[in-house]
């Protein structure tokens, strides 16, 4: 199937099928799609907790907007970002480019200076505003790649992102929650939203052209 197509057959799921598991092969292909996506100088600010335990998810239910989804669901991905940038944190990132690279490193230090230059200069609520954003092209990369791998999906941030950074000590790690992707197989009874047709703005007014 197309891309498009893929999109057409998926939606947030309202429910899931506690007894289906997805694969840990199709897991891991949605989480490299998620760490293939682009990001803002290269520089990935953000990593993706994997949450399959049941006690976790009990846990971080609290404050959930929908707790059944997530306590059923089948994994819960946690995609969470940097609390902020610094000059050690660039510098690792480059130095693992040019090493791949087999570059020398330094090698692209005129232009790591200039990003240092702009995020030393900004607060670290900046920062997180700004590492934030970069997660959610990961998310919907892991969602179209859910989605070919006919894998039901819903993303959220209706969540107490206190308690889920709590829970998987996010704090210590330098990290800050962003949003979930829940993901598994939908309930044919439960799922309400699934016997719906798709429902999004017309191309006619989605478009402006200039």
């Amino acid at each position: 199937m197309s891309l498009i197509e893929d999109l057409n057959w998926r939606h947030a799921v309202k429910a899931y099928d506690p007894s289906k598991k997805v694969s840990e092969e199709d897991l891991h292909t949605i989480l490299e799609a998620a760490r293939l996506a682009p990001t803002s100088s290269g520089l990935q600010p953000f990593k993706v907790i994997i949450v399959e335990n049941q006690g976790l998810k009990e846990k971080m239910v609290e404050g959930a907007l929908n707790p059944e989804v997530m306590r059923d669901s089948s994994h819960v991905l946690v995609f969470a970002a940097w609390d902020s940038y610094s000059n050690e944190k660039i510098d690792k990132v480059y130095d693992h480019h040019t090493d791949v690279r087999e570059l020398p490193r330094g090698r692209f230090g005129s232009y790591t200076d200039k990003i240092k230059e702009i995020y030393n200069a900004q607060t670290p609520e900046e920062h997180f505003a700004h590492t934030a954003r970069q997660t959610y092209i990961a998310l919907g990369f892991a969602l179209a790649q859910a989605a070919e791998l006919k894998i039901d999906s819903t993303p959220a941030e209706g969540f107490s992102n206190a308690v889920v950074d709590e829970i998987l000590g996010l704090n210590e790690l330098g990290l800050k929650s962003v949003s979930l992707l829940y993901l598994g197989y939908r309930d044919e009874e439960k799922d309400w939203l699934s016997t719906m047709k798709k429902v999004r703005v017309p191309m006619e007014e989605f478009i402006i052209k200039k």
